[in-house]
């Protein structure tokens, strides 16, 4: 899953990081690429603590959907990949099988969306869950 973020950097002070689509979400970092490594720690944190507490993993948004936010004037725009599959838990491997048009479709979706295929299905697994919950 890719979250966009916005980076600001004052003169005397490190890189801060604000992931617009999860509020209270933020980083910061000494260099931009620290920065970016850290909020995708951060964002990982965030999305654990969520699933903990039993609420769905919010979508992310376009950038363009950000950027009116005055807010986030004057920032720099980034998007950083989290892996899904890597939270709230150890992973376990499991054996599944899906017809190979349907695992075809998986890989091509994880690719244009710079994830896993565990990361994407992972992903809609948990959006399902979520939707259905609120259902």
């Amino acid at each position: 899953m890719r979250y966009p973020v916005v980076i600001h950097k004052d003169q005397d002070s490190d890189y801060g990081v604000t992931v617009p689509d999860l509020p209270g979400c933020f980083s910061a970092g000494e260099t931009m690429e620290v920065a970016l490594d850290n909020v995708v720690e951060a964002i990982e944190c965030h999305l654990e603590g969520l699933l903990f507490d039993g609420e769905a993993i919010p979508e992310p948004h376009a950038i363009e959907d950000h950027q009116h936010n005055p807010d986030y004037a004057d920032g720099t725009w980034a998007l950083v990949t989290v892996d899904l599959s890597k939270l709230a838990s150890k992973a376990k491997r499991i054996n599944i099988t899906l017809p190979e048009r349907v695992l075809a479709l998986v890989d091509e979706q994880a690719k244009r969306d710079g994830e896993t295929r565990s990361g994407l299905l992972a992903r809609a697994v948990l959006d399902y869950i979520g939707r259905n919950k609120v259902a």
